[in-house]
């Protein structure tokens, strides 16, 4: 490690490994740090993603491939199930990682490309002088440090206190956090053609319950619940009680939790010398939770800037608002649209979940479109259109 970088990346997550990846690729002398032992551990993550979502990313490999999906199924509280094509399922089907090999092979890329890596090293604070971000300070086992850098980039998820440091207000309201929890678990019976999601108040209040197949007869299970929902109940307990009633036969071989913004992005992303992305600027899908391609997606995007804001000398908001200018226009329609779509089917009860999906469950999705789609669901509800309107 030096004592100064053009670019210094915090977390090596997908959105810190493509940035820095994407940085090095420009010439520019980068670092990525992550905080802990082994990047990709633990997971948290239901690891499921669009197999063309990532295409411009990385080559696919077998390695981080636990399971190859050709649809997904949506189950209403009654049983009801919406079968859908894995071409409008959504950003979270087609594969099922393994994100512990998954997120190495980002890092690797990031490596190879010319940017240096460092494991158990976190961020403790930033450097900032006359109102610009110019490095962090750090400890990297037990020994502090100082690193300067001319652009700081953000990756380091929801959790985020690179942004919080920088003045960015970063705070989320129970409304906006999905409390999720997931077991590992082996020798379930399932059709391992199909992600699974589960919704309902009794389910998942505020969200969905989830079954993604890994190969083997293992599986992902998991539930992720909203905050402002479930009072003092832990995602825990949801989570138990969807096992003994799905698949209480299998074998738990690992547990995960963790908290997912559902809040859509921060109205700012970017201080002079600083750009978030990924879960640290929220960029998750408020309807869905998944939030590894755009986590690709804008950490691909910040490397870019950060090598013409460096190549011109100024790191200023004024250059760096390309960042957000270019941010908004590739997913920023998307997430407000996910955003409504949260904020209505939060409210529904689950009779009107149920009586949605007995209106639809005859349709082809394999043949429809994601605008099509709505459109023929607020045909068949008309009810529905007002709610729905800004989706269409």
């Amino acid at each position: 490690m030096k004592d100064e970088y053009d670019v210094l990346v915090v977390g090596a997550g997908p959105g810190g490994s493509i940035a820095a990846k994407t940085a090095a690729e420009h010439g520019l002398d980068v670092l990525l740090i992550e905080k802990r032992a082994e990047i990709g551990n633990p997971v948290r993550c239901a690891e499921g993603v669009g197999k063309e979502s990532i295409k411009p990313f990385i080559e696919s490999d077998p390695s981080w491939i636990s399971a190859e999906v050709k649809g997904a199924r949506i189950y209403s509280p009654d049983g009801t199930a919406i079968e859908m094509s894995e071409d409008i399922a959504g950003p979270e089907v087609g594969y099922v990682l393994e994100r512990k090999i998954f997120d190495r092979a980002l890092a690797l890329q990031a490596a190879r490309a010319g940017a240096e890596v460092m494991v158990k090293t976190r961020a403790t604070g930033l450097i900032i002088e006359n109102g610009f971000v110019r490095g962090i300070r750090g400890e990297h086992f037990g020994d502090d440090f100082t690193v300067r850098a001319n652009i700081v980039i953000g990756a380091d998820g929801v959790e985020s206190k690179v942004g919080r440091w920088a003045g960015i207000n970063t705070t989320l309201k129970l409304s906006d956090i999905e409390t999720c929890a997931e077991f590992l678990m082996a020798d379930i019976d399932f059709d391992q053609d199909y992600c699974d999601f589960y919704v309902g108040n009794e389910i998942a209040p505020g969200g969905y319950a989830w079954i993604f197949p890994k190969g083997k007869h293992e599986a992902n299970v998991g539930v992720g619940v909203l905050g402002s929902r479930v009072g003092s109940t832990k995602a825990i307990h949801f989570l138990k009680k969807f096992v003994d009633k799905s698949c209480s036969d299998g074998h738990i071989l690992e547990i995960i939790v963790g908290g997912v913004p559902v809040s859509g992005p921060l109205e700012r992303t970017i201080t002079n010398g600083l750009m978030l992305v990924g879960d640290a600027a929220r960029m998750t899908d408020p309807i869905t939770g998944g939030g590894i391609v755009n986590a690709m997606i804008t950490g691909q995007i910040a490397g870019e800037v950060a090598a013409k804001a460096i190549s011109k000398g100024d790191t200023s908001t004024k250059v760096l608002s390309e960042y957000e200018t270019r941010w908004k226009s590739a997913i920023e329609d998307s997430l407000d649209k996910s955003l409504h779509a949260k904020e209505v089917l939060t409210k529904m009860p689950d009779e009107q979940l149920n009586m949605l999906a007995h209106s639809i469950k005859d349709v082809n999705f394999g043949e429809l479109t994601a605008t099509s789609l709505l459109t023929e669901i607020t045909r068949r509800n008309p009810k529905m259109l007002w709610e729905l309107r800004h989706l269409l």
